[in-house]
């Protein structure tokens, strides 16, 4: 597995003036740039993480494919909370070093390369094409990969990726789009790769009352009514960074096509792409722990509604998005690089929607502590009242 060169079109040298400007105002910065978490990780998680690090099979190898009692947690959480039995699908899964190196690294693990072709959605993160691009393979962008007459008779179509809930849309694709996407993938026998890091994370609905309600969450392309009851050919991504704030245990689960999945199982074990022991049981901890989840959520959830608020009331067209962490919002001077410059006057600093794929947007993100967010909202709502 060679990589090849790459270009990213994340430069923050280029935020860095408007970061600088942001600094000199009175309080200070209030940072909405980037989806790092900030609340604290469940106790549960600690605990678990704690316990793991002092026992006696901390000091030997971990499995690459997950311990036992982790590999059932996951299996039981794709069943309770996502309507997914592994086991009926034929499916497999493995835990992963965080979701970015399972991203950068899917075409590679998937040998493609030259004359390969790789779907994605034009507006996303960043790492798709930077992990196609490690691969040697072509970065084929379009407006929405839903839209399959778009991508389907291409050359060399071998993947596709879709991101639901998105980054940095927020936007939630529907059941019936997404078992359309899984059909035309088939008939051209490309494989579905769906980043669905942040499903636990949908607006749709609020979370009921009971402790064995479920919780809201977006479809999972492994739904039987979206798969046909097949796992094969598509492959899931999940990331624990998000629901529990374990962004710095770089803890994600990779399911689906077993025949995939062991594959690429066996290129990780050689490399040492292998989640260390302890956070493996700091992991199963968090995909039990529903009451942490559900506070998590209520947390996001108020802050986005809040941040919209405060940007319409300043002049942005900000509405809560459908699922995920961030408020993609349409610039006000119509470029993205115009309005950093104008919210970095009030000392506040969002991502340039050119980072994304579109110079005409801005990101902004709710993981930032209740301080920070009340400092940001006083500060658009005088800025709305005194635009001078």
């Amino acid at each position: 597995m060679g990589f090849h060169s790459f270009e990213s079109p994340y430069d923050w040298s280029r935020v860095d003036p408007y970061r600088r400007r942001a600094e000199q105002c009175l309080g200070g910065l209030v940072d909405l740039s980037v989806g790092s978490p900030v609340d604290p990780v469940p106790r549960s998680v600690r605990e678990a993480l704690a316990a793991a690090a002092d026992d006696d099979q901390a000091r030997g190898y971990p499995k690459t494919t997950g311990d036992g009692l982790l590999r059932r947690a996951a299996a039981e959480w794709f069943r309770r909370c996502r309507g997914v039995d592994l086991d009926a699908l034929g499916a497999d899964l493995v835990p992963t070093v965080g979701s970015k190196e399972a991203v950068a690294l899917m075409a590679s693990l998937l040998h493609l390369g030259p004359g390969d072709r790789v779907v994605q959605p034009a507006v996303s993160y960043p790492t798709y094409a930077i992990g196609t691009q490690l691969a040697g393979a072509q970065v084929t962008t379009v407006d929405d990969p839903a839209d399959t007459d778009s991508w389907v008779d291409l050359p060399g179509v071998r993947a596709i990726w879709i991101n639901s809930p998105g980054n940095p849309s927020g936007q939630v694709i529907d059941r019936a789009a997404l078992a359309k996407i899984v059909r035309a993938a088939r008939s051209i026998g490309a494989t579905v790769l769906s980043d669905e890091c942040y499903a636990m994370l949908d607006w749709s609905s609020p979370t009921q009352a009971g402790q064995n309600a479920p919780i809201p969450a977006s479809p999972c392309i492994l739904e039987p009514q979206v798969c046909g009851g097949d796992a094969s050919g598509i492959l899931c991504l999940y990331s624990l960074s998000k629901q529990s704030n374990m962004a710095g245990y770089r803890a994600a689960i990779l399911a689906g096509d077993a025949h995939l999945v062991k594959a690429m199982t066996a290129c990780r074990k050689q490399v040492g792409l292998i989640v260390p022991g302890p956070v493996q049981r700091a992991m199963r901890a968090a995909l039990e722990d529903r009451e942490a989840v559900v506070a998590q959520r209520e947390v996001y959830a108020r802050r986005l509604r809040a941040l919209a608020h405060a940007l319409t009331t300043y002049g942005y067209d900000a509405a809560m998005p459908q699922g995920g962490l961030y408020i993609w919002a349409q610039a006000r001077s119509g470029d993205c690089w115009a309005d950093m410059a104008d919210l970095s006057r009030m000392g506040i600093l969002a991502s340039p929607g050119e980072f994304y794929g579109d110079g005409r947007r801005l990101r902004f993100s709710s993981t930032i502590s209740d301080e920070q967010l009340e400092l940001a909202l006083a500060r658009l709502r005088t800025a709305a009242k005194d635009p001078c």
